[in-house]
């Protein structure tokens, strides 16, 4: 029991994780919070006693939500509402933009993000309430806006699954961002909606490059599952879209027309893609990562980042802060505009419904007669 408790503890306070212990994870540290009253230091006393530690383990924790679709009115953002299922993401991608809300929850953004995981069980019961509410009015739901809703926990927790059977019965429409293989799982609730006009789904395709995509998305399916993913929801009929995401300068922006090529010959028939942003603490866990895996090459990333954001690693002004600005800005967007193009790719807009909405009916409230 007491060895089990300091290893419990051990795992809280790694700050620098040696490689035994953070394999299968994204980053290389677990610095404290910005909202945790104490700090963690990194220190060798030279007995070396974390090559005895175990490796990392996921621990998932129920969150007790009281509420389940987020809204927000910001104006460089396609939807005004969203659901996510998970808090923190074990797929570990070094890059995500939602590393620093986990510092929200008195965590760190590094390798807390990726083993503390916070599930909603009751999900769907929230939604229903909500969607039941008087005066709702439907619009696309977005799931997999901050964590992906078909990460490895999700196989066992089927959460994402209960929030779509509720979408489904409802006839609500939404749309679903993910880079894991598992969305094929549910083609069988897709695919009803989609006839409907009810859902689309979107795979995010960061590199063709297995090996890049292990070392910045570790358990993420890899690339060619992605695609794989593309053509079975394709094939069955789901409008699906590739988002090249994030495109990281240097690194894999070299990829763009590769990837949007063979994610339309899977099947996409829409495009998008997200230039790399390091808020907050994301910018010293890029920076460390950038150092460890790609020294030769971190300096250039960070110059040609740092050229589209005024000299610094990120600005958060709305418009900008997915696009940058600036020459290579310029560029990488009229590559991406003349390849989705000479593709075929976002020839048309592909809308979903609303008019099919009916809210689900309250316990104990008197269903209509006619």
């Amino acid at each position: 029991m007491r060895r089990e408790a300091a290893a419990v503890l051990a795992e809280r306070i790694d700050v620098q994780a040696p490689d035994g212990r953070r394999r299968g994870r994204g980053a290389l540290s677990n610095a404290s919070g910005r909202f945790e009253a104490d700090s963690r230091v990194a220190f060798d006393d030279g007995w070396d006693a974390s090559e005895d530690l175990p490796p990392l383990r996921t621990r998932v924790h129920e969150d007790a939500a009281r509420t389940i679709i987020t809204r927000n009115d910001s104006p460089d953002i396609s939807f005004d509402r969203s659901i996510n299922p998970y808090r923190g993401c074990e797929h570990g991608c070094i890059y995500c933009y939602a590393r620093p809300s986990h510092c929200y929850l008195g965590h760190s953004a590094g390798l807390d993000f990726e083993t503390e995981l916070y599930a909603k069980p009751n999900a769907a019961v929230l939604l229903e309430k909500e969607l039941a509410a008087p005066g709702y009015s439907p619009a696309t739901m977005a799931l997999g806006t901050n964590t992906d809703p078909y990460q490895p926990i999700e196989r066992e927790r089927r959460i994402t699954r209960s929030i779509l059977e509720i979408l489904e019965r409802t006839g609500h429409p939404v749309g679903i961002v993910t880079k894991s293989a598992l969305v094929v799982r549910d083609i069988d609730i897709l695919q009803r909606m989609a006839a409907r006009g009810l859902a689309k789904v979107a795979l995010s395709v960061t590199t063709l490059d297995r090996h890049l995509a292990r070392r910045m998305e570790p358990r993420a399916a890899t690339p060619s599952r992605r695609l794989d993913a593309i053509r079975q929801l394709s094939d069955a009929g789901i409008p699906t879209a590739v988002m090249v995401a994030p495109i990281i300068p240097s690194l894999n922006d070299h990829e763009i027309e590769a990837v949007l090529s063979a994610a339309k010959a899977a099947g996409a028939q829409q495009a998008g893609y997200v230039m790399l942003r390091l808020p907050l603490e994301l910018k010293e866990l890029f920076r460390e990562w950038l150092a460890t895996e790609v020294p030769d090459r971190a300096q250039r990333v960070l110059g040609l980042l740092q050229s589209m954001h005024g000299g610094r690693d990120y600005t958060a002004t709305f418009g900008l802060r997915g696009r940058g600005q600036g020459a290579y800005a310029d560029q990488v967007a009229q590559r991406f505009r003349l390849a989705a193009k000479r593709l075929g790719l976002n020839a048309q807009r592909l809308p979903l419904r609303t008019d099919l909405f009916v809210p689900p009916v309250k316990p104990g409230a008197q269903l209509r007669l006619f």
